[in-house]
């Protein structure tokens, strides 16, 4: 049986998922499989209405676990590799697709595919010792890009991906990425606090926010205006039902 790397805790409509996967919560093919079970089965439980999503220890995540890769017994049979590397987006992809908002509590460096998961969630806040970084140029392969794209500029993003450059909490504060930066030990309780602002709006509100904003990011201006005009309202916030 696999070790269990991601751990999730549900309380007062709020899922908790830690990336526990020690030292530095790389992302090896457990941890994929893991991540889609939770994200997935989080899609479709009712009494979730938001989810924060973090890492143990001092690390969100490292990147991708290349020792696990290289290990890998059926990585250089026919398919081998590609369906390791369809199962590494996916574990961004359902995050990005799931129906609740998620909050990324950086508790440290997001590197490689630990920015991908990041560039995933709707909100980010971060600790003081958080970091953003694309490292794989260190190693001779290039990744995280795209998902970086969605966060930072085009001159950081290269600088990023062409040197290996860290971007630490209080730059990305300046930047907009993140919403805050907190001292560690009060990290978590600020990001539980705005989920919890979150669900005070109700399961339905929630879902049809994010399917929505998720929808129009990939539109052009006036197809996703369309789109979002074409919706029907959500329930007001003063009338969202305290349960389900």
């Amino acid at each position: 049986m696999a070790k269990t790397v991601i751990d999730c805790d549900i309380e007062d409509h709020i899922a908790l998922v830690t990336m526990n996967n020690p030292p530095v919560n790389a992302q090896s093919p457990d941890f994929h499989i893991q991540m889609m079970e939770v994200f997935d089965r989080l899609s479709d439980l009712d009494e979730v209405w938001a989810i924060v999503l973090t890492g143990a220890g001092r690390i969100f995540s490292a990147g991708a676990d290349l020792k696990a890769r290289e290990g890998r017994a059926n990585r250089n049979e026919p398919g081998g590799q590609w369906a390791h590397l369809r199962q590494g987006r996916e574990t961004y992809h359902c995050v990005a697709e799931c129906r609740k908002p998620v909050i990324g509590a950086l508790n440290g460096p997001a590197l490689g595919a630990g920015l991908a998961v990041a560039a995933s969630c709707d909100i980010l806040i971060a600790s003081e010792t958080a970091s953003l970084g694309l490292p794989e140029i260190d190693v001779g392969v290039i990744g995280g890009g795209r998902h970086a794209m969605r966060l930072v500029g085009h001159s950081m993003l290269r600088r990023m991906a062409l040197t290996g450059y860290r971007a630490p909490a209080a730059e990305l504060y300046r930047l907009g990425v993140v919403e805050a930066v907190l001292p560690s030990d009060a990290l978590l309780p600020a990001a539980m606090a705005m989920a919890a602002e979150i669900a005070k709006g109700g399961l339905e509100r929630a879902v049809r926010a994010r399917d929505i904003l998720n929808t129009v990011e990939t539109m052009s201006l006036r197809d996703g205006v369309r789109y979002e005009q074409a919706m029907p309202a959500a329930t007001p916030r003063g009338d969202a039902p305290s349960d389900r």
